[in-house]
């Protein structure tokens, strides 16, 4: 009853800040007017890792790999073995974005974890209204990056929690903008047939502002003035909010009590058949709010189908993915690959390798 007593708390302070947040973020939300383009640092919300992408982001209330660091940090408190996970996003345009993470079991409750997110654009030419084709050479790039820290633990066998501070910084060409933001997670296992549920609030911190080189210029007085001293000017640049938001999830293992009172296994005990669902509610600082469901079923903890569907994005709604495991005494290694296909820029593609030392 305690820990009932403490999820609901902590589903309505989250809900309140995230309310809070958007008030003091948000000037005009009336009529044809919407959020979008509120907030920068858009590169923080692009998914991570294979298996919960192939779920269409469907992953609060399951998280329990080491990507759950960027979706509900309290989900690495479910991993008892040293982890790692490296995984790629082939975006649209040549852009690719990266996800790198590790976890350490440093106690029998508790985790830590780093992470490290970059985005990269590659080489764009320098244009302008005089060489719209850039012929004239030149080139520059977008570089975002995030370094995170997690610590994660169960306060009890059933409830699990986790905090993430993350440095952030944006480059544009020779211009950039830095700072930190804090994500917070809880995950509750119900011992109701499986059922889990995941909440967390993500990209908590104050306004960023660029600065740099590309930012300064000179001028000389008038022209016939006595004064020819060239002077330094900055150009101000107005601070941008990071995008706040704020992710509910029901994660339910449908051979714990629904199909099945429990789960299968064979001689070695291995599980023969694990079926999940994932329902996810998520809120935005900066866009209308989205819905995901998905699913993946794992045949004899070897092969692994995934797919899903995120409703209230303009873009990205249908997600498949597959995945394949490897055991040997020494560790446990997967392999995972989930496509999105969008309404306007092509396929995403992601690939993600995961080791588990035994």
């Amino acid at each position: 009853m305690k820990i009932t007593t403490t999820i609901i708390a902590v589903a309505l302070a989250c809900s309140f800040a995230v309310q809070t947040g958007n008030a003091q973020l948000i000037s005009v939300t009336g009529g044809e007017f919407t959020k979008v383009g509120l907030a920068g640092g858009q590169f923080l919300k692009i998914g991570a890792g294979a298996r919960a992408t192939g779920m269409a982001g469907a992953f609060a209330g399951i998280a329990n790999d080491v990507s759950s660091m960027f979706w509900n940090p309290a989900g690495i408190a479910e991993i008892n073995t040293y982890s790692a996970d490296v995984s790629n996003t082939f975006w649209f345009a040549g852009m690719q974005h990266q996800f790198v993470g590790a976890v350490i079991p440093v106690s029998e409750k508790f985790r830590l974890g780093v992470n490290f997110l970059s985005f990269g654009s590659g080489d764009i030419l320098r244009t302008s209204m005089d060489d719209p084709d850039g012929e004239a050479g030149g080139i520059y790039s977008v570089n975002d990056i995030a370094l995170g820290f997690t610590f994660a633990g169960k306060l009890t066998d059933q409830f699990a929690f986790g905090v993430t501070a993350r440095y952030v910084q944006h480059a544009f060409s020779n211009a950039s903008a830095g700072g930190f933001v804090f994500d917070v997670g809880t995950r509750y296992n119900t011992g109701f047939n499986g059922v889990s549920l995941g909440f967390g609030i993500n990209n908590m911190g104050p306004q960023q502002q660029y600065s740099g080189a590309d930012l300064t210029r000179q001028y000389r007085f008038i022209s016939g003035s006595t004064n020819t001293t060239a002077r330094d000017f900055t150009l101000n640049t107005s601070p941008f909010n990071i995008p706040l938001s704020f992710r509910a999830g029901v994660g339910i293992d449908m051979f714990q009590g629904w199909i099945a009172e429990k789960p299968e296994v064979d001689i070695d005990g291995v599980q023969v058949h694990q079926w999940l669902v994932g329902l996810d509610f998520e809120t935005y600082s900066d866009v209308p709010e989205q819905y995901a469901i998905g699913t993946e079923y794992t045949w004899n903890e070897l092969v692994a189908v995934r797919a899903g569907y995120r409703f209230g994005h303009d873009q990205m709604g249908l997600a498949a993915g597959v995945g394949l495991r490897y055991e040997s005494s020494d560790f446990r290694g997967q392999l995972d690959y989930s496509i999105n296909p969008t309404a306007n820029i092509g396929l995403i593609n992601r690939l993600s390798l995961v080791l588990n030392l035994n």
